[in-house]
């Protein structure tokens, strides 16, 4: 909203210092210091009001140092997060960039689902929530209208050479005049994938088998990719929700990687010298990963150990699709398993302690298990370290993840 008006300012009335909102990173500054002062302004006001409504944790017995103490501890904090992402995102963002409409949607659509799911577990008392096939059908749909807009909206393209791209048979939407020759704007299911030459793969090749007809399926199989990807790190975001900062911690890490992303793919310079796709338009989200640090920065102030709030699946659901959504948007997605490494670390110790119970259980008469308890977060409480003390390896870990999936940008 903010930005129309300076953009009002400078263009008609040619205003002294309007032109400084045309920069993406005044705008991105001023959009993390406005989530942070939010989070940390409101989240105090929220955390009272919660506590006013007594709208506690129901905390469930697990055999956990300190778990008693966090009974009756203030959830759907998530709230804090939405609040302080949305505000400075409307106030400073170009809200007609496809990109930030579908950040804003995803936001809004998961912070209700897990609205949803945290109403059901405190004033309904069922300790389950909102059924998880729900869930699922949730993050689907969100998964699909995500997959349908990069697919078919006419922002979204890849730009590169008019060569490159007739010879590989892309759609081309437009051509255009560059310093070093024609450039075509396409359509393409194309993504980065590290650590081979050119740095692209396209979903299409999954389908090599089926040689000329590839192209009718390949839509079809990126939907389900998209669909995939939002579903198991929305997932993976909430099982590592389950220590005082820890997935507001890793998860500021990982927005501002991804924030560096947005600004590599959207600048030409950049991208060219990376040798990765150029994707016009996506440096705005450069201002909303700024608010999705604060907002997550912000939580951190209160959610630190001991926490005063838990996000409850209001934040976790919302922070898992964010970043979910704000890869795929990049064609980051296939850095996930690398930059997301804490998520995929919790998730598969959860699938292999259940997995290797069932079979033990089948086969010996009784189950076993390969960590003394899951998520793997617990595991090491089991052993007895702090839980404060696991939060901050796990952030370190998270921090190696970040410059590790950086340096992939360039390893090929």
């Amino acid at each position: 909203m903010l930005y129309y008006l300076f953009d009002y300012l400078d263009s008609v009335l040619d205003l002294p210092g309007a032109r400084l909102f045309q920069y993406i990173s005044f705008r991105s500054g001023v959009s993390i210091i406005l989530s942070l002062l939010i989070s940390i302004r409101f989240g105090k006001r929220i955390i009272r009001y919660l506590k006013r409504m007594q709208i506690g944790e129901n905390v469930r017995e697990l055999g956990l140092d300190g778990e008693e103490a966090k009974g009756g501890t203030p959830t759907m904090g998530g709230l804090i997060i939405i609040l302080a992402i949305l505000v400075p995102v409307l106030l400073m963002s170009d809200l007609s960039n496809v990109y930030v409409q579908l950040v804003i949607l995803s936001t809004v659509w998961m912070g209700i689902i897990g609205f949803v799911d945290d109403y059901i577990k405190t004033f309904k008392k069922d300790k389950q929530g909102l059924k998880g096939k729900f869930k699922i059908i949730g993050q689907a749909t969100l998964g699909l209208i995500v997959g349908l807009t990069l697919l078919y909206n006419n922002q979204v393209v890849v730009r590169m050479n008019y060569d490159t791209a007739k010879a590989k048979g892309y759609e081309i939407q437009s051509v255009r005049q560059g310093k070093t020759g024609q450039l075509a704007d396409v359509k393409s299911t194309i993504t980065n994938l590290p650590f081979i030459k050119d740095n692209a793969f396209d979903y299409g090749q999954i389908l090599w088998f089926l040689k000329g007809t590839a192209g009718n399926f390949r839509s079809i199989l990126f939907v389900l990719a998209v669909i995939f990807i939002i579903t198991a790190v929305s997932n993976g975001a909430n099982l590592t929700d389950g220590l005082d900062g820890l997935l507001s911690g890793t998860s500021a890490m990982i927005g501002a990687t991804l924030g560096l992303l947005a600004y590599f793919s959207g600048n030409t310079i950049i991208s060219d010298y990376l040798h990765i796709l150029y994707l016009p338009n996506t440096s705005e989200l450069v201002i909303f990963s700024a608010a999705f640090i604060g907002a997550c920065v912000g939580f951190l102030w209160y959610n630190s150990y001991p926490a005063g709030v838990f996000m409850g699946d209001t934040g976790s659901l919302t922070i898992g699709s964010l970043i979910a959504v704000l890869a795929i948007i990049l064609r980051k997605e296939l850095l996930i398993p690398i930059l997301c490494g804490v998520f995929f670390a919790e998730s598969l110790s959860v699938i292999t302690q259940v997995a290797y119970f069932k079979y033990t259980k089948k086969k010996y008469g009784e189950g076993r298990r390969i960590f003394l308890m899951s998520p793997l977060h617990h595991h090491y409480q089991k052993l007895g370290l702090h839980e404060a003390k696991i939060v901050t390896r796990f952030w370190i870990i998270q921090v190696l993840l970040a410059v590790v999936t950086i340096i992939t940008l360039k390893i090929r």
